[in-house]
């Protein structure tokens, strides 16, 4: 723009210059003449061409106007009716137009900026430039998450939403392990993931083995002591990421999206589907899934994922291919040893005559016999205490499982689960009363609690009781009155039922009493 301009003042400038001025920059040749002719008026024009003049007493956004974008959610017709209103007050000096507000957002504040004022800090992070870690090696750092898939299905004749608990490998996105709750995910379902990812045997192979950093996202269930224990006993170091920090684990976040995007978005009951009219309901002629068919849908898209899908970061690769061509050695642990390392511990116990006591219930096994009187250690899965694990105290061998004595048939336990919905007011509370156990192959849902006869036929009468007492109307006999000699309140005596005072022993009337002494 300088050499046209010291062209045009030189009387040197042709139509060609201007012609090929304006190829260059993809405009017409009249907004170069309409750029020499401002550059000719103010020298400012030349660096910047199309620019607007700079002008002194140019509105510039002040902090008070960003307060008000934050308070008004990035509204500026709202800002602009705050500010009218204060000019109107004598408070301040009146605003300039709506379209000069517009120019001045825009202007003065960056796209995150304006989008952080509007939707908050998550808003703002979609503007910001975050580095891309080195690809590393297969198993050198996984990722796990919780996510709440945005499908109903069928879980015992109740729509529920499962959640789905996964390890991801950030080398070769490949998904190392899953598991499948159909309610809010425990701990337990953590340490099922876990078992999946780790373990090369079929059906979870051929990727597994341990990692040496798992990043988790201070997730209570990631960080209890029950799964803080397992890895360290596999020498896995936890990463815990600060909160708020979605992109310290992009790959597992993105294996959220996908998911979405890529499966759940087709499946029937999906939460999230557009329907027409002001209400988004589900279709009452809506055939929900089974939660053993989405398990085995799920799983398959998984296999598909792992095997044939070509992620654009692989360049071409399958997370299979790219598994398969990473030399790292693998650390592999026997299955056996990983279900003992993934369990929790209870402490010792002494083996009686009635098997094992654990939480005030008597747990027995076949292999007990001859072995009263030793010390052994408890072990169990968090939420299934139909059966623990029994481990020698002083040697650590394994003896054995051992099962619930005296446990409730299933007939029992259903009772005494409809007692207890009948109790609840509302089906949210019943609801956070079940869990069920986590799967990683297509099974029915399992309910987890289990009970001993005795509990049952003592919940199911105490469950009776109460029902008769709330049927119970207390105000449909009336009391007796009390004898006519006495003196009843009013108040009393329109309750009761009038009757004649029974007969004194040998006939005798009894004398009426006078009036009570003044």
């Amino acid at each position: 723009m300088r050499r046209l301009l010291a062209l045009r003042q030189d009387q040197q400038l042709t139509t060609r210059h201007v012609r090929l001025m304006a190829q260059s920059l993809e405009v017409t040749e009249r907004t170069v003449w309409r750029w020499l002719t401002a550059a000719e008026r103010d020298e400012s024009a030349v660096a910047e061409p199309g620019a607007r003049a700079q002008s002194k007493n140019r509105f510039s956004v002040t902090p008070e106007v960003r307060r008000l974008l934050a308070l008004w959610k990035g509204n500026v017709a709202a800002v602009h009716r705050e500010l009218t209103a204060r000019a109107a007050r004598g408070e301040e000096e009146p605003p300039p137009s709506i379209p000069t507000l517009h120019r001045a957002i825009h202007r003065d504040l960056t796209p995150g900026e304006r989008a952080g004022l509007a939707g908050g800090e998550r808003a703002a992070r979609k503007h910001d430039v975050f580095l891309a870690r080195p690809r590393g090696w297969r198993n050198q750092a996984w990722e796990t998450d919780h996510m709440q898939a945005p499908v109903l299905v069928d879980v015992d004749r109740t729509a529920r939403r499962p959640w789905i608990t996964w390890f991801t490998d950030c080398a070769t996105n490949a998904i190392t392990g899953i598991a499948v709750t159909p309610v809010h995910p425990s701990r337990e379902s953590v340490l099922a993931a876990l078992r999946s990812a780790v373990l090369r045997e079929d059906p979870y192979g051929p990727f597994g083995g341990l990692p040496e950093t798992v990043r988790v996202d201070r997730g209570k269930d990631f960080l209890s002591r029950t799964v803080t224990a397992a890895f360290d006993l596999l020498d896995v170091t936890v990463e815990d990421l600060p909160a708020y920090t979605p992109h310290l684990k992009g790959t597992v976040e993105g294996l959220n999206r996908a998911v979405e995007l890529m499966f759940l978005a087709a499946l029937p009951g999906y939460a999230r589907q557009p329907r027409p009219g002001k209400r988004a309901s589900r279709p009452k002629d809506e055939v929900l899934l089974s939660f053993e068919d989405f398990t085995a849908r799920l799983l398959a898209w998984t296999r598909w994922r792992n095997t044939e899908h070509q992620p654009a970061p692989l360049q071409g690769k399958t997370p299979l291919q790219a598994w398969q061509d990473d030399p790292t050695p693998l650390r592999d642990v026997a299955a056996a040893d990983l279900w003992t390392f993934t369990l929790e511990d209870a402490g010792t116990r002494t083996l009686t005559t009635r098997g094992v006591r654990f939480r005030r219930r008597d747990y027995v096994g076949p292999w007990m016999t001859g072995q009263t009187g030793i010390q052994v250690r408890i072990r169990f899965m968090p939420h299934h205490d139909h059966r623990i694990e029994v481990y020698h105290a002083v040697t650590g061998r394994y003896l054995g499982p051992a099962d619930l004595a005296d446990q409730a048939t299933e007939e029992q336990i259903s009772a005494v689960r409809n007692a207890r919905a009948r109790r609840l007011k509302k089906d949210l509370e019943a609801s956070q009363r079940e869990r069920y156990a986590a799967v990683n192959q297509p099974t029915a849902p399992q309910r987890l609690g289990a009970l001993t006869i005795a509990q049952a036929e003592a919940e199911l009468a105490q469950t009776a009781d109460t029902d008769l007492a709330q049927l119970s109307l207390p105000d449909l006999i009336p009391p007796a009155a009390p004898p006519t000699g006495w003196r009843t309140p009013v108040s009393l005596a329109a309750l009761t039922t009038p009757t004649s005072a029974p007969d004194p022993p040998g006939g005798d009337t009894p004398p009426t009493p006078g009036p009570a002494a003044g």
